[in-house]
């Protein structure tokens, strides 16, 4: 198959780049050419703005495709440059939505393709949700063959997936463990999540490329392993090797308390609850399981991490900030004791 893939990568995309790679397909990614030296061998390159869509159609003219794979479409004006662009050029149009976009707060906490859509916190969410009904009327009203992919929190070895960081990533956190400093976990920490590696979304992924059941429909691809935030908090402390200094915070005062859109990231997502059902995509993909625990890919994850000084990017800001909301706890526990 001919697979076109916009952008190509990223933490997601990255990893179903390189497993077509180990495939007899045909891979051309189409950017601005950020992590080309990482690529395998055999993947092709277009260089070029997908969001400029003259320059776009310029640089795919006379070509068509097998499949295309959108990972950047964000808000409904670019699926819609996408539909002009690939219409009647493409047999499946895969478009990378979000589990974020399901019904908050959710009425049951297990989730599947059938919950409702809706997300009155995170507007990152309502515009995924209003490109997925955008991409399903077009397949509805001219068969545009739309196949809609959910992920969840889904990492890499680039960078440690968390619930509460700053604007600059993930290391301030981990600078803080590694300092014996005490780092914020919100909620009581018992709530549930999913943590996906990359490779394990790969699969699911690479396996809906081509399935003619997939067109028309949409299906999220998570990990099976279902975590307790201080399950996860721990897991990382102890791939660092040092004791995890946990102070739990409420969601609606990390949201009062600070310039950082936790009403989106924690109200509107990683606050509640959640367990993925995934036997709609074992229906399609059936030999579709998760290999990665979250144990053993945070391990490799840390390892990457300390290994490369550029993936280890200070937020001082974001550390001052996390030691005033502790120290206002404090004094507001203090206070009330009397």
């Amino acid at each position: 198959m001919k697979i076109l893939m916009i952008g190509g990568t990223g933490t997601i995309s990255m990893a179903i780049t390189k497993l077509l790679a180990q495939t007899d397909h045909e891979v051309i990614l189409l950017n601005r050419g950020n992590r080309s030296s990482e690529l395998p061998e055999g993947i092709k390159v277009i260089n070029a703005d997908i969001n400029n869509e003259e320059e776009a159609a310029a640089a795919i003219e006379g070509m068509s495709f097998d499949c295309v794979c959108e990972f950047i479409g964000f808000v409904p004006s670019q699926v819609e440059r996408d539909w002009r662009l690939f219409r009647g050029r493409t047999k499946q149009y895969i478009y990378i939505s979000s589990a974020s976009a399901y019904h908050k707060p959710s009425a049951s906490y297990i989730i599947n393709e059938g919950t409702t859509l809706a997300n009155p916190y995170w507007q990152y969410s309502r515009d995924k949700i209003a490109c997925e009904e955008f991409l399903l009327e077009k397949y509805r009203t001219e068969g545009f063959p739309v196949t809609i992919v959910r992920p969840s929190h889904t990492y890499d070895e680039r960078s440690v997936p968390l619930g509460v960081h700053g604007n600059k990533g993930s290391w301030q956190v981990v600078a803080r463990m590694l300092a014996g400093k005490p780092v914020i976990i919100h909620g009581d920490g018992t709530s549930l999540w999913t943590m996906t590696h990359n490779s394990d979304f790969a699969r699911g992924f690479v396996g809906l490329i081509g399935n003619r059941y997939a067109i028309g429909e949409a299906f999220q691809i998570t990990s099976d392993e279902t975590l307790t935030w201080n399950m996860i908090y721990k897991y990382i402390a102890d791939a660092l090797g040092v004791e995890l200094k946990a102070v739990h915070v409420s969601s609606e005062f990390l949201t009062a308390a600070g310039d950082y859109d936790y009403e989106g990231s924690l109200t509107g997502d990683k606050a509640e609850s959640v367990v993925f059902d995934n036997n709609k995509l074992k229906r399609a993909v059936p030999d579709f399981c998760t290999k990665m625990s979250f144990e053993e890919g945070i391990r490799r994850t840390i390892a990457n991490v300390l290994a490369h000084p550029e993936l280890q990017i200070p937020d001082p800001e974001f550390d001052d900030w996390c030691d005033r909301v502790i120290e206002a706890l404090d004094e507001a526990a203090a206070k009330v004791r009397g």
